[in-house]
């Protein structure tokens, strides 16, 4: 097997990884509480997502440690404004529906209607797509200049990450009637998973500073997106205040763990 044979077939490995993720996200105990709780934690690692990006693109925009550089700060902001609102214009694009009722019921995300969840899980894998394809676009780079240290440290962070980002993905459609076919599923974790090899093929023959954070400020903007309608989600008010409180302990507790986690695999 040839150089770049080996590396782009670790790649996949460390982008497919997010498909171990699926026994849990079909399990039948992933319902009522265990989905509030699983869906509180998918708010908490794309939380720690977004910190995550930062950080791999704060070096490049502050290059002195305080003073930022004009150019990066403005293609990180440009490019962040693009993704959200990019986002916000085709979530809000009009749709036919046969009533009223049947919008409610399934424009909102994560409503327990079906286009809802799945327009929401589609932005949500777009924004971890994009974040992925910078973590390929790093592998590449450090597999070009042989640093075989980070290159071992890389692997494993981004192949544990990888499996937690399937939990946001199937967030939306946890606890819900909506369709969830074993197809569909498949193909939104490869939005999620396949920029991973993209992102490392162009990190293996070419590199760019500017394009690092280009697409670090897309993944933000993506994932700062996505987020708002899964908070709405999450606290929206139950048949009763004593129900609603206990759901909202529930959701806090999995935000900070999911967020913990996040961190932790990212650390190991």
């Amino acid at each position: 097997m040839n150089d770049f044979a080996l590396f782009m077939a670790l790649t996949a490995v460390m982008g497919m990884s997010i498909f171990l993720s699926m026994p849990i996200v079909y399990s039948k105990r992933a319902q009522g509480r265990w989905a509030t709780g699983l869906n509180a934690g998918a708010i908490g690692i794309l939380i720690f997502l977004m910190a995550d990006v930062f950080s791999d693109a704060s070096p490049i925009i502050y290059p002195s440690g305080y003073v930022a550089s004009l150019t990066y700060s403005a293609a990180f902001g440009i490019a962040f404004l693009v993704a959200f609102f990019g986002l916000y214009f085709v979530d809000n694009l009009p749709r036919d529906a046969p009533s009223t009722a049947g919008v409610a019921a399934t424009d909102a995300p994560g409503s327990g209607g079906d286009t809802g969840p799945r327009r929401t899980a589609l932005m949500i894998a777009l924004g971890i797509g994009l974040q992925n394809l910078t973590e390929g676009l790093v592998f590449g780079v450090n597999w070009t200049i042989g640093a075989l240290g980070i290159l071992a440290v890389v692997f494993v962070g981004f192949f544990l990450q990888n499996v937690t980002e399937g939990f946001p993905i199937a967030s939306p459609f946890l606890g819900t009637n909506a369709r969830r076919g074993g197809a569909m599923m498949a193909g939104l974790f490869l939005v999620g998973g396949l920029p991973t090899l993209i992102g490392g093929a162009i990190g293996y023959y070419w590199s760019n500073s500017l394009f690092l954070v280009i697409f670090d400020a897309l993944a933000i903007g993506a994932i700062a997106y996505v987020i708002l309608p899964m908070l709405r989600v999450a606290f929206r008010p139950l048949a009763t205040k004593d129900l609603s409180v206990a759901r909202n302990k529930l959701v806090y507790l999995g935000v900070g763990l999911g967020f913990t986690l996040g961190f932790l695999v990212n650390a190991l």
